[in-house]
């Protein structure tokens, strides 16, 4: 595909949310007092193993990340998804046909993007209320003013933002509990965790790498993002870590820091405008992952959607970093 209008706005759509997400939420982090690092979730979390295979019991009260509490009478029947991640929840936990309508970007699994639209990072709100949902899945930091309008319309809103692995997983089991798909979403958290313990297990003891990442042309990834959080926890060391959130490229200081291993998102595009950019600036031929070829490309949805699939772009990242430990 070549790297065309609608791809560059596709990018520009994804390193804003990504911004707003850290902008929106100050990088902070608390305990949640489960013994996982998570999000500020407005209530209680959901424990692991408390969504089990039992049935939800309603009415269901419950609080999403903006501290609004939302009751359920019955198991939502009608569910609108405004970003991908909350779209690749519901199919995960075999909620297809629950789903009523999902946003432009929703192309995971393939079959999501037959389902009907209701807007892109701009959400069309007299096509949410078309669908009549009883349950619409949004983010509290890219999908702001949509949740404001929908919740003043009286249409149920779960908005979330987790800013962690293990906050992802929590988001996953309280979807379950709201959609009563408990079973499932037990199973797909199970899965994640085990996926990070692997992980953890693999690169205990050895070395830190130390990595850079550039996940659009000119910008590169900090702390307090959940990024930085699975660079860590697959053995790295993030060399822009000294600043919070995503900015832009100080190629002076990234030759300075001299990375053993650059990863950046594979594009459909050839060449990779993000590949060609790293490989082009002046003195970066000095740098050790350059010298050494250690450039390592990853599938990108994986690594920007807080959903179940961010299990896999954990792995994949862990390979790059420690592809003699991580199989």
């Amino acid at each position: 595909m070549k790297w065309n209008a609608k791809l560059k706005l596709m990018m520009a759509v994804m390193l804003t949310a990504m911004l707003l997400v850290i902008a929106a939420c100050g990088g902070a982090v608390k305990d949640n007092g489960n013994g996982n690092t998570g999000a500020g979730n407005g209530g209680a979390a959901v424990e692991q193993g408390e969504s089990g295979s039992a049935a939800s019991e309603y009415p269901l009260k419950i609080k999403d990340d903006t501290g609004t509490e939302l009751t359920f009478e019955h198991a939502p029947s009608k569910v609108v998804t405004l970003v991908p991640s909350e779209t690749e929840i519901m199919y995960a936990l075999g909620g297809a046909d629950l789903v009523a309508g999902v946003d432009q970007y929703s192309n995971y699994p393939e079959e999501a993007a037959a389902k009907p639209k209701v807007g892109d990072m701009t959400t069309n709100i007299e096509a949410v209320v078309a669908l009549t949902p009883d349950l619409v899945l949004a983010s509290s930091s890219m999908n702001t003013d949509a949740v404001a309008k929908l919740r003043e319309l009286g249409i149920p809103v779960f908005a979330s933002d987790p800013l962690t692995y293990d906050a992802t997983i929590e988001k996953i089991e309280k979807v379950g509990h709201i959609v009563n798909k408990n079973e499932e979403a037990a199973k797909v958290a199970s899965h994640m965790r085990e996926t990070k313990q692997q992980v953890v297990d693999a690169v205990k003891g050895a070395d830190k790498k130390k990595v850079y990442l550039e996940f659009s042309v000119g910008w590169t990834v900090g702390s307090g993002t959940f990024l930085d959080e699975l660079l860590t926890l697959a053995g790295g060391t993030n060399i822009a870590a000294s600043q919070p959130s995503w900015y832009e490229v100080n190629a002076e200081e990234v030759v300075k820091q001299n990375p053993q291993i650059i990863i950046f998102p594979a594009l459909k595009e050839e060449p990779n405008p993000i590949k060609a950019a790293i490989e082009g600036r002046p003195g970066w031929d000095t740098i050790d992952a350059l010298k050494n070829k250690q450039l390592f490309a990853v599938t990108e949805d994986p690594l920007v959607r807080v959903g179940p699939r961010l299990a896999d772009g954990l792995l994949e990242m862990a390979k790059a970093i420690h592809p003699d430990l991580v199989k």
